[in-house]
């Protein structure tokens, strides 16, 4: 595995992060059973990852307190996130519901404090009430030793430009951002990461690999749409599109390409990915370990794509039912 230091946390995290929400819920969703999901957690902390992002929002934080629990807590960095209103309404949670959840989460992961805890999913139009009415209580939570850093999570396909992490890129409160970033939704290459690397703010990315790349058909549609606005060269409309990237001494696939190439972009701490077997887990472990795209390959991506925003982040989780092996 390979480690790098998350901003200015002094947190020493690998690069290949287990994402345990997403499509797959650790293979929840899929059928498999928590035993399952334990066993797969452990796999992942075996490959030495040891970066794990879960949410009160999931079904996954008792699966992570039962992975980590005893003597492996040391081994891992546990991140999880806290919803500041319901999903469903849009209404803002009452402080004190916000508070219990976060309560409610350290006991679901059996834990007395995590590493990092992130506001989840912020939204331009709520920055001003999170930041004044919830970041003085939860810097209260990390006095008292139960928040270990500080951070927050954009909502990508509400704010494909980013907004939120440029508003609170202001603020010093802020110790770790999580970005939605893709070769095809490469945006914050410009407006967040230079930043986060001046200041010392740590970065998790997500939508690597998602939806746009992992379900079948999707990126051909959605290349054909943007080909017919004239947003890309024409030519880009076939059955497969990003064949120039799979060659040798390139990527071996498309997924391949999509981790490696968020990987190493400047600025990018960990990469999130998901998964429900273990099969697939060292695949994309051993993809995020790779070297670099080929630097012709990169630029002609930045040359397709580098203006596009917001590519891919609205389309829907793939149904449970339905869904092949997640990426």
């Amino acid at each position: 595995m390979q480690y790098t230091t998350l901003g200015k946390t002094g947190l020493r995290v690998s690069v290949a992060g287990l994402g345990c929400g997403g499509n797959s819920q650790l293979g929840l969703s899929r059928g498999r059973s928590e035993a399952d999901a334990v066993a797969l957690v452990r796999a992942a902390m075996d490959l030495g990852v040891n970066f794990f992002d879960t949410s009160e929002a999931y079904v996954t934080e008792p699966i992570l307190g039962r992975a980590v629990g005893g003597g492996s807590r040391d081994r891992v960095v546990l991140c999880t996130k806290g919803r500041y209103r319901d999903m469903h309404s849009g209404e803002l949670h009452p402080v004190k519901t916000f508070l219990a959840n976060f309560e409610n989460s350290l006991r679901r992961l059996a834990v007395d404090h995590v590493d990092v805890f992130l506001v989840h999913g912020l939204l331009p139009t709520h920055y001003e009430h999170v930041r004044q009415e919830l970041v003085p209580l939860l810097l209260r939570e990390k006095e008292k030793g139960k928040i270990g850093h500080l951070g927050l999570s954009e909502f990508p396909g509400r704010d494909p430009d980013h907004a939120t992490l440029q508003r609170a890129l202001d603020d010093s409160c802020w110790e770790v951002m999580m970005l939605g970033f893709h070769l095809l939704h490469q945006n914050a290459s410009v407006t967040v990461f230079p930043r986060t690397v001046a200041q010392g703010v740590g970065t998790a990315v997500m939508y690597a690999v998602r939806n746009i790349f992992s379900r079948p058909g999707a990126l051909q549609e959605t290349l054909k749409h943007l080909a017919a606005r004239g947003e890309i060269p024409a030519e880009l409309a076939n059955d497969d599109p990003l064949g120039f990237l799979i060659h040798r001494g390139g990527a071996t696939s498309l997924i391949d390409a999509a981790y490696r190439f968020a990987r190493h972009e400047r600025g990018a701490d960990v990469i999130l990915f998901g998964t429900s077997d273990q099969d697939h887990l060292r695949v994309n472990v051993e993809s995020l370990l790779k070297p670099p795209l080929p630097l012709a390959d990169v630029e002609q991506l930045r040359a397709l794509f580098g203006r596009l925003r917001g590519v891919g982040l609205d389309l829907p989780d793939i149904p449970r039912a339905a869904a092949s092996r997640p990426a």
